[in-house]
């Protein structure tokens, strides 16, 4: 294991709450200012800007509180560990001149949706970054309910019908430099479809289209189906979320075994029991 980062669930009542006048979810026509993505080319300057007239969602603060997702900004106690957890990541995506990230675990309820979303949240809380979260769990996706997003068009109809990617994307009100991706349903066939030809193309799209975007991609337990190992030939590197108390050793053993190609940044030890201290 590179880097073991604590993510404490126990630590939920410490959680800032921040009034927000966003209103009840659901989608808005458009974002004024939708994404301060630069432009990989060639003959765009740093300061110029590309934004797509996406719908907005507001995420309410009671679905946030309930759903244990990080504030605007990833504020707060918990928000910490999470920023901590992003600074690590992104230290080693540099390293590996990557901007691709899976978000894996071994099993179920080990809390990788959760660290996935959150820790887009904190890359997109980064000055001179942005996020793109993608939901490839095609047989489980869950960010959309999550979030509140009740999507029309999802990955899966980009990947089955060559829809575009940005008729798929969403954003989130108060969460300025973060995008969303989303799956609206289950998939008996996910893993013929992340092996396609048609999601490399969607991964390139996605992966230079922004020189200042990371992908965070959400995908199925490793140990469960073969999405994860499918999907890998697509990806620059990987992060491991284990549950403190349930992922097996044996289980992660297996699972970075299977994965023996994709570098693993790091790990995620979710659940811990350990107290965080605070400076202030």
């Amino acid at each position: 294991m590179d880097a073991i980062i604590r993510t404490i669930d126990s630590a939920r009542h410490e959680r800032e709450r921040e009034r927000r006048t966003e209103g009840e979810h659901g989608t808005a026509p458009v974002a004024a200012a939708n994404a301060p993505d630069l432009p990989a080319t060639a003959d765009v300057g740093l300061t110029d800007t590309v934004t797509f007239q996406l719908p907005v969602v507001a995420l309410d603060e009671a679905r946030r509180e309930r759903e244990r997702i990080l504030a605007p900004g990833a504020v707060g106690a918990v928000g910490g560990p999470y920023k901590m957890l992003r600074t690590q990541v992104m230290r080693r995506l540099a390293e590996l001149h990557a901007n691709t990230l899976a978000v894996l675990s071994a099993l179920n309820g080990d809390g990788k949706t959760l660290t996935a979303i959150n820790l887009a949240i904190a890359v997109a809380a980064q000055s001179g970054h942005t996020a793109l979260l993608v939901d490839l769990d095609l047989r489980n996706p869950s960010i959309h309910r999550r979030l509140g997003i009740e999507p029309k068009v999802g990955i899966e109809d980009c990947l089955e019908r060559g829809r575009p990617v940005h008729e798929a994307m969403v954003k989130i009100a108060g969460y300025e430099r973060l995008t969303v991706l989303p799956a609206r349903a289950p998939l008996a066939h996910s893993s013929e479809l992340l092996a396609a030809p048609r999601m490399a193309e969607v991964v390139e799209e996605l992966q230079t289209r922004y020189i200042n975007r990371v992908l965070i991609f959400d995908l199925p337990p490793v140990l469960l189906a073969d999405d994860a190992l499918a999907f890998s030939q697509h990806i620059q590197a990987g992060l491991l979320v284990v549950a403190e108390g349930r992922t097996a050793r044996l289980n992660v053993t297996r699972s970075l075994e299977l994965l023996h190609k994709l570098p693993i940044v790091g790990t995620v030890l979710n659940r811990s029991q350990q107290s965080i201290d605070t400076y202030y």
